[in-house]
């Protein structure tokens, strides 16, 4: 299996971290923070808005199974990439809209995956692509949804509905379950 590796910001990572876990092709999703001025920032500091770190995921992916742009068309289905710094009621540059390319090859991907989800949303699409250092969350983020499920209120009214409407959307693309 060959691996690859796609950084994405698409607001809250309970949320993405989510909906990449049951995709075909993924291995592994981290939740992270990137794309701001702190070395080594913890989930208080990023919340307070003054590292300019978003939340975003780490994927591991085959593509061989999932390409790269079929990562990014999923990401401009699952957020909404037209709001900067916000996604619902969670507000602050670290909930912003970006892509993260590793290589010349996925920053040409994202560049075309931004003009292609122009022509899917009425407002115009506000997903930046950026650089940065990748830094793990706290390992209670990680799998957050897989282990508390809508047991959370958040997760309940916010990460479930996103992960069920993907679920419908990508039925043939999901992992088997069993």
């Amino acid at each position: 299996m060959s691996t690859e590796t796609a950084i994405l910001a698409g607001g809250c990572f309970w949320c993405v971290e989510a909906i990449y876990d049951d995709l075909q092709g993924v291995s592994a999703v981290e939740s992270g923070y990137i794309g701001g001025r702190t070395a080594n920032p913890t989930y208080r500091e990023v919340c307070g808005g003054d590292t300019d770190h978003a939340e975003a995921i780490r994927i591991r992916f085959d593509p061989l199974v999932v390409s790269y742009a079929d990562l990014l068309d999923i990401f401009f289905h699952v957020h909404d990439p037209t709001t900067p710094n916000r996604q619902g009621n969670d507000v602050g540059t670290q909930y912003r809209s970006a892509i993260f390319p590793q290589d010349d090859s996925q920053r040409t991907a994202a560049e075309a995956a931004i003009v292609k989800a122009a022509a899917l949303w009425p407002d115009p699409v506000v997903t930046t692509i950026e650089s940065g250092t990748w830094y793990p969350a706290e390992d209670y983020h990680q799998e957050y949804y897989a282990r508390t499920g809508d047991t959370t209120p958040y997760c309940n009214f916010v990460v479930g509905p996103k992960v069920r409407k993907f679920r419908e959307k990508y039925a043939d693309r999901l992992k088997s379950r069993g």
